[in-house]
């Protein structure tokens, strides 16, 4: 067991401190809890990925660099969600195809 002083008054002062410990242990532990459910809630109202990413250029006057499916590994950082004819429209107008992902592959677009 653990030494503890025998005095009343140093007792006091002991138990004292573990109650204020306690409150900031629990306060912590809240905390956490609330912050936890916050992620789960975001998990779970996280809006569906976009069937067809656009990758852009450096800046807004740069051409867009490729066309993927949505969620593609590849997308690099700088992409925006399109719709199925933007894709097709973009592939037509000479963006590239993802090699990774394939886009135009699912899309069944053929060159030419």
């Amino acid at each position: 067991m653990t030494d503890l002083p025998p005095d009343l008054p140093r007792l006091r002062t002991l138990e004292t401190w573990l109650a204020l410990t306690l409150d900031q242990v629990r306060r912590k532990i809240a905390a956490a809890e609330k912050r936890e459910q916050e992620r789960q809630t975001g998990i779970e109202h996280r809006p569906p990925p976009p069937d067809w990413l656009l990758e852009v250029g450096l800046n807004r006057d740069s051409p867009p660099v490729q066309v993927h499916v949505g969620g593609c590994w590849n997308a690099g950082k700088r992409h925006r969600g399109i719709s199925r004819d933007e894709a097709l429209r973009a592939l037509t107008d000479g963006v590239k195809a993802c090699g990774a992902c394939r886009p135009d592959t699912e899309l069944g677009f053929l060159e030419g």
